[in-house]
């Protein structure tokens, strides 16, 4: 048994490791980037690794808002004995969706469906869909809205934290924008609008559009970490020093 929970959490302490090298940056010793470390080091994908990652955070979540009695023992994992916990990162894969104090609940009553077992990953999926469409909102948002786009435990949007996007498309649970690098179609629970006036909206759209001409993979990286700097600005106009960085670019990207 002791051997099996030791299984049955690794996916838990391989995103606790994870997240320590990351953010140390103890990769810096054979790598440039943390990226290409897990990729030589362990044959990890970078959206595998912000799976793990999500996942560990999200366990943390879950035993932090399970109701277990104080008397009981814990294991040297710091849980109790009468806690289920995840034992796959499949499984908690779907809690992402949900605000961090919706998750526990909504792991307990995955637990409940799959008789006091630990459940699959299809039935914590099945309970995050209820809790979305009982707790849905209407979709308000416009063509053409500004809106700041949030990450929270989505590992699909990270190193999007803070970008502006500009609504092209809006969809029942969600809309569909485009960012400085690019469209995506993000849930409505990632979306903050700016709520700019109208004029400063259509300026959001020409920095965009000129952004989005300049922007191509094989850019420098010097480059393209400008144009993420001018996709994150909190505000609907460029600075001086600002117009003139990009007007440079413009003008080396039509000598291309």
């Amino acid at each position: 048994m002791h051997l099996e929970r030791k299984v049955e959490r690794a996916f838990f302490e391989a995103g606790k490791a994870l997240t320590e090298l990351r953010d140390r940056r103890l990769y810096r010793s054979t790598h440039k980037t943390f990226e290409e470390y897990c990729r030589d080091r362990f044959s990890y994908t970078h959206r595998h690794v912000n799976y793990l990652i999500a996942a560990s955070l999200i366990v943390d979540n879950i035993k932090m808002g399970t109701n277990s009695s104080q008397n009981e023992k814990a294991d040297e994992m710091g849980t109790n004995s009468s806690q289920i916990l995840p034992t796959s990162e499949v499984q908690v894969r779907p809690l992402a969706k949900l605000e961090p104090q919706q998750q526990p609940e909504a792991w307990q009553q995955a637990v409940e469906q799959a008789d006091g077992k630990v459940p699959s990953g299809r039935i914590v999926k099945d309970v995050v869909q209820k809790i979305m469409e009982r707790t849905k909102v209407p979709n308000t948002y416009q063509i053409g809205e500004v809106c700041q786009i949030l990450v929270k435990d989505n590992p699909e949007l990270r190193g999007k934290g803070g970008c502006w996007a500009i609504v092209s498309a809006v969809n029942e649970f969600s809309c569909t924008v485009r960012v400085w690098d690019g469209e995506y179609t993000i849930g409505l629970q990632y979306l903050k609008s700016y709520n700019y006036l109208p004029a400063e909206c259509e300026q959001m759209q020409s920095l965009s559009d000129r952004i989005s001409r300049v922007y191509s993979d094989s850019l420098e990286e010097t480059v393209k970490n400008l144009l993420q700097l001018l996709g994150k600005l909190n505000r609907p106009y460029l600075t001086t020093v600002e117009e003139k960085l990009l007007n440079v670019l413009e003008s080396e990207s039509e000598i291309r």
